[in-house]
């Protein structure tokens, strides 16, 4: 059986804890659309077109990728897409009211869609695109935090 999944993010930067998902779930499906959220929500660094360039570049390695945006509800993206799998990362029990509650409310829209959690690896747990952002506003090193075919690029803000 053939099966899609996508994972949604703002990814703002993506980094090494969204790659380790993504490279775990290749393991696990068919197909990835890494689905870059346009949330007018928050306050992003940077524009819709550059996460999903970051994205790309970040994920060229990966035949089972595939890179798109989305400005609607996950849900409706998803049927778009005809994907019934959304995977969600858990780095820390704080994490996991807000993704669980997220997942119901997405199943609430759509009994097909189902939401698989995954937690990256022990070294990538810590890791956030927040944590990201604030080393970068003081110019400080994201090397060892963010995919390294990005690392010219954000390093330029």
């Amino acid at each position: 059986m053939y099966t899609k999944a996508i994972y949604p993010g703002t990814f703002d930067p993506v980094t090494n804890g969204h790659i380790d998902i993504i490279n775990r779930a290749c393991k696990m499906f068919d197909k990835i659309i890494v689905a870059v959220a346009d949330n007018k929500d928050k306050n992003t660094m940077f524009s819709l077109e550059k996460r999903v360039e970051f994205m790309k570049k970040a994920t060229q390695k990966f035949d089972k990728v595939e890179v798109k945006s989305f400005s609607s509800l996950l849900v409706d993206f998803a049927k778009k897409e005809k994907a019934k799998i959304i995977i969600r990362g858990l780095r820390a029990v704080s994490d996991f009211e807000y993704e669980l509650q997220m997942g119901y409310a997405n199943k609430s829209l759509d009994k097909e869609i189902d939401t698989i959690y995954l937690m990256p690896n022990l070294e990538n747990a810590f890791i956030s695109s927040s944590v990201v952002r604030s080393i970068l506003k003081y110019r400080g090193d994201v090397s060892h935090l963010v995919p390294k075919e990005i690392i010219k690029d954000i390093q330029c803000i």
